[in-house]
């Protein structure tokens, strides 16, 4: 029951440890607070609801929530800055950390309605890099464009807001000037190298020598962070319903949250058992001796 308990208070303590005032402006009427506005978001974005139907659902269980204008207001407000606050809290301190990219696509449509009509694939243009803590298996930062762009615009980003001490990434991130930022911040980048060839000057460029210190076994704890987005894909849809570029930063950003704050709750009720539990039951050869 103390599980369950600390689960209830997790959007508390975190509120708490932002910082973040009690109400969410001081001239307000101060009906409700922002914890109310925030849980509303959060459930919003866990259960893939919209905002009437969280209101809706506020009003069927007996809790207090906003108006539907009210969440939609309270989710343009929110800034990114806020949510890498939120996610360098819920995450904590990354030793090894693993970058990647992929796609969201703004709407859901029905491919029988696509065959019907003739029409093409939709196309992807919400792209999100995250940095993914591979030993706590959390989100450490994340970084949204509603347009295409080239993965390594976002990794100096991403690493400046993360501070880990090692990163992996695979070849889209194999640049020299990224090498170097990462030495800067004494940080170790286990990168592949991009075969393009022979080099016509034997120059020791950083990348030349980060590639002779490679690591393989290493390089493979990046397969952690697609894991992470399939899960998150699976759990949360790979679609957004917002419309405006403040409404699906705040929707992306609740479902990364969540996956930090909830992740425990899913280990509680998954299917595989912990590994504490693997060995306490007796083999059946045991059981005879």
């Amino acid at each position: 029951m103390k599980k369950e308990e600390r689960l209830v208070h997790k959007v508390k303590r975190l509120l708490k440890r932002l910082g973040c005032p009690r109400w969410l402006h001081r001239f307000g009427p101060k009906t409700y607070e922002f914890l109310d506005h925030l849980q509303a978001l959060l459930l919003r974005a866990f259960c893939r609801l919209s905002y009437r139907r969280v209101k809706q659902l506020f009003d069927l269980l007996g809790m207090k929530c906003p108006s539907k204008s009210a969440l939609q207001y309270t989710s343009a407000k929110l800034n990114s800055g806020f949510w890498q606050k939120v996610l360098r809290i819920t995450s904590g301190n990354p030793y090894l950390v693993a970058i990647d990219s992929t796609g969201l696509s703004r709407t859901n449509p029905s491919y029988h309605y696509l065959k019907r009509i003739d029409g093409g694939m939709p196309k992807v243009p919400i792209k999100l890099s995250v940095a993914f803590d591979t030993m706590k298996k959390k989100y450490c930062a994340a970084k949204i464009r509603v347009r295409p762009a080239h993965d390594i615009k976002d990794a100096k980003s991403l690493i400046k807001k993360a501070s880990p001490k090692m990163i992996v990434a695979d070849k889209a991130y194999d640049a020299n000037w990224l090498h170097e930022y990462c030495k800067s911040r004494n940080i170790k980048a286990v990168i592949p190298i991009r075969r393009w060839g022979k080099p016509k000057h034997k120059n020791f460029s950083i990348r030349m020598q980060a590639a002779k210190c490679f690591k393989i076994r290493i390089y493979h704890r990046r397969e952690l962070v697609e894991s992470g987005n399939s899960s998150n894909k699976r759990k949360y849809g790979s679609s957004v319903s917002s419309k405006k570029v403040r409404t699906i930063r705040t929707e992306v950003y609740a479902r990364l949250a969540c996956h930090n704050l909830f992740s425990y709750l899913a280990r509680l009720l998954g299917q595989s058992p912990h590994r504490q539990n693997l060995y306490k039951t007796p083999l059946p050869s045991e059981q005879h001796a």
